[in-house]
């Protein structure tokens, strides 16, 4: 039986409301603008938000400590859950639990990947949310047709041969671009003589603020960096009601955009914490706990105006998750292609994060390239020092993109 989750899509981290904040007209009678439910098993909702949570701690070991982080756990799930279905035995058993999804099976997974693509982007008439996936194949390699199909039916994908030229890569990346809004341009740098395949998924997010900041307070403040200096930010500020939380590690706020159903949260670290203890304390028992036990407050928000491109190679990070066999000669990719002796060469995700007094404009592309062997409530909660962001869709539960912020760049 389905139940209605609250996403793991979407609640970010930006903040924004609005010093005399004023809310669209909701429609005929102001009626407040109709909720439409994102409805997948509980199992599935749950799995991917410990899938979420997992790949962002993971994720930290293997990153700069120093750098901005910013990814979407959605993306790499559904990308992953296209290779999962060209896969076989230990790399699929392997590929099933990173994904947190053991007990699950393929048709009931591939039916709530179905229902995230068809039913998130009308989730909220006035956010525009896409969701896109492709095959690209090299002519003259055989894919599967139950491959395929697979990928046409469950992801919307479309699969499409091309010569593996500069041509080929050109219109890969034109691709990406097409479904992210133009943020981001390029996913392949270069194909290489090995590649057979590649396997897109592409997810774009712009949404205004509920309550929108006003520009005319957006003042110059500084942001505490880690090393002890400051820089100096944009920073936008709005006062009304949100829902809030305080606890001894940190201090979160829920921004809606909207109509509500889609949220950004941010987590603020308190004294001595930092962001990255923060994250590394925070999984998804404790984002269940604080999704459902949001108090409200009118409190004043501050959140710095900024933009971020972020990009990171994510096999070493997946193999410590516990794909390994699919990174090797050794993997069993033959629900793909039967003969040949395939595998991962790549896992790489690239994001945009764009937040100003209007709203936020996010986007993710997960890549994967297969190759053949040749062998404080009522205080105010400002982020001028680093701080986390997830955004989040309310109804399925599911989480879009999540990160922590340490050097933001003013736009």
């Amino acid at each position: 039986m389905n139940k209605i989750l609250k996403s793991l899509l979407i609640p970010g981290v930006v903040a924004g409301a609005i010093f005399g904040c004023t809310n669209d007209n909701p429609g005929p009678d102001n009626l407040p603008d109709p909720i439409y439910p994102v409805q997948i098993p509980a199992r599935i909702s749950e799995g991917t938000n410990e899938f979420s949570f997992n790949f962002l701690h993971t994720l930290q070991q293997t990153q700069a400590p120093g750098e901005n982080l910013f990814v979407s756990p959605l993306s790499l799930h559904m990308a992953l859950g296209m290779l999962l279905n060209g896969a076989e035995q230990e790399t699929a058993d392997e590929i099933l639990k990173a994904l947190e999804m053991e007990g699950v099976s393929l048709a009931d997974l591939n039916n709530a990947y179905k229902t995230l693509i068809n039913d998130l982007p009308v989730a909220d008439s006035k956010v525009n949310l896409g969701l896109a996936n492709s095959l690209w194949y090299k002519s003259g390699f055989t894919v599967k047709p139950d491959f395929q199909s697979v990928l046409k039916n469950s992801f919307n994908a479309e699969a499409t041969g091309l010569h593996f030229d500069n041509a080929a890569k050109d219109k890969i990346n034109q691709w990406a671009s097409d479904k992210t809004n133009g943020k981001i341009k390029q996913v392949i740098e270069e194909i290489q003589p090995d590649h057979v395949m590649f396997l897109l998924n592409a997810l774009y997010f712009k949404g205004d603020w509920k309550y929108q900041f006003d520009a005319k307070n957006t003042r110059d403040e500084t942001f505490k960096l880690e090393n002890g200096s400051g820089k100096p930010v944009k920073m936008m500020f709005a006062k009304s009601k949100y829902k809030t939380l305080s606890t001894e590690a940190y201090s979160a706020v829920q921004l809606p955009y909207a109509n509500g159903q889609f949220n950004m949260t941010l987590l603020v670290p308190k004294g001595q914490n930092t962001v990255d203890k923060m994250l590394t304390n925070f999984n998804a028992s404790d984002w269940e706990n604080l999704r459902k036990g949001w108090p409200e407050a009118n409190i004043e928000v501050g959140l710095p105006r900024f933009t971020l491109e972020y990009s990171a190679q994510l096999k070493q990070t997946l193999e410590k998750m516990g794909i390994q066999k699919a990174f090797t000669s050794a993997a069993e990719l033959g629900k793909i292609n039967a003969t040949a002796d395939l595998f991962v060469d790549f896992v790489k995700q690239d994001t945009y994060l764009g937040i100003d007094e209007k709203g936020t404009e996010a986007a993710a592309v997960t890549s994967i390239g297969v190759s053949v062997t040749s062998a404080g409530p009522n205080q105010p909660i400002v982020c001028d020092r680093p701080f986390a962001l997830i955004i989040s869709e309310n109804t399925s539960n599911t989480i879009l993109f999540m990160g922590r912020i340490k050097n933001p760049e003013s736009k």
